[in-house]
């Protein structure tokens, strides 16, 4: 494998940023930690003739307990132990990404925005080019469910879940300006494994928003892989919530990831729960309801049907582990 020619950019504001996002549209990437994006264009996968390094721009590092840059390597903010007080969370997610010499490159923002898998999109080039190519790069049609309008490649990103039960936000730059919008608004659940973010063309992750009503919610993230050490989530689950001296719960908060083209929060199943007692029951059938509204399909490693009975498992453990942790 090797890596085909490209030009490099390297801006040092966001404003110079979005020009060249505008003057290249379509045909450049944004390159971060380079841990997925590069290794992808050694496999041929979607190549464009420009990339755009964001590593100088200084507005997108930097982190504290409200604002994590775009470019905040996810090394350094594994090793923030306030970080890991006021969001659990987010911390146990951070510590489940891949390899430590993948998290000293890997960033926020690319972890976000990292993209979807499949067995029939994640493979070289004469290994597609053999079987035939899909919609996801190069080819009309879907081999996982056979058809031509829909990917269902799946969300593998570790911190969406984490963040999303954290109310956390996020600040964009583009052409038309800057906006900041909830991160369950950044992806497109009317989408699929190719159109699964809400982002505008050139648009720009500048930061991640950390609201202060949500610090210390008491919290954990759950991941399912083949192998321990390095893998892809097969399933990724966040809770976060508050818990009052007579167990009642006051907030609460599921996300899941690794499961669908997205990553999701289930706020229609926790609302109705909070001002109640989580006993093992009520638990089990929170596991069961989100499980029931996921759709994982045959394109990793581990069979569907198993995914989906995993998450109302780890559902539970989540919770069960989140009640039994000190609040912060």
């Amino acid at each position: 494998m090797h890596l085909d020619p490209f030009e490099l950019h390297r801006p040092t504001t966001v404003d110079e940023t979005v020009a060249l996002a505008r003057t290249y549209a379509g045909r450049f990437d944004y390159l971060a930690g380079g841990t997925d994006l590069l290794p992808n264009y050694k496999m041929h996968l979607n190549l464009r003739p420009h990339l755009v390094a964001l590593e100088d721009v200084a507005e997108l590092s930097g982190h504290s307990l409200e604002r994590l840059g775009a470019m905040c390597r996810l090394a350094d903010l594994e090793r923030d132990a306030e970080l890991a007080t006021a969001w659990p969370a987010v911390s146990d997610a951070l510590a489940e990404v891949a390899t430590p010499l993948v998290r000293a490159s890997g960033t926020v923002g690319g972890n976000l925005l990292v993209e979807t898998r499949c067995f029939f999109f994640n493979q070289s080039y004469f290994w597609r080019a053999s079987l035939g190519f899909c919609l996801k790069a190069d080819g009309d049609r879907c081999h996982v469910v056979p058809q031509k309008e829909t990917c269902y490649a799946t969300f593998s990103g570790d911190l969406a879940p984490a963040l999303l039960v954290s109310d956390a936000e996020v600040e964009l730059a583009g052409p038309a300006g800057r906006r900041t919008i909830p991160l369950s608004a950044l992806y497109d659940l009317a989408g699929d494994g190719i159109r699964r973010t809400s982002l505008a063309p050139g648009e720009l992750l500048v930061a991640v928003h950390l609201p202060s009503h949500a610090r210390g919610r008491r919290g954990r993230y759950l991941k399912l892989r083949v192998r321990p050490a390095y893998d892809f989530p097969e399933l990724g689950v966040a809770v976060a919530g508050r818990w009052a001296e007579d167990g009642r719960v006051s907030e609460l908060r599921v996300a899941v990831g690794g499961a669908d083209p997205h990553p999701r929060r289930f706020d229609e199943l926790t609302a109705p729960l909070e001002g109640s007692r989580l006993d093992d029951a009520r638990r089990r059938a929170l596991g069961e309801e989100v499980a029931r509204l996921v759709r994982p399909v045959h394109n990793t490693f581990l069979q569907p049907e198993y995914r989906k009975k995993m998450v109302a498992v780890y559902v539970r453990r989540a919770l069960e582990s989140a009640e039994r942790t000190s609040p912060s």
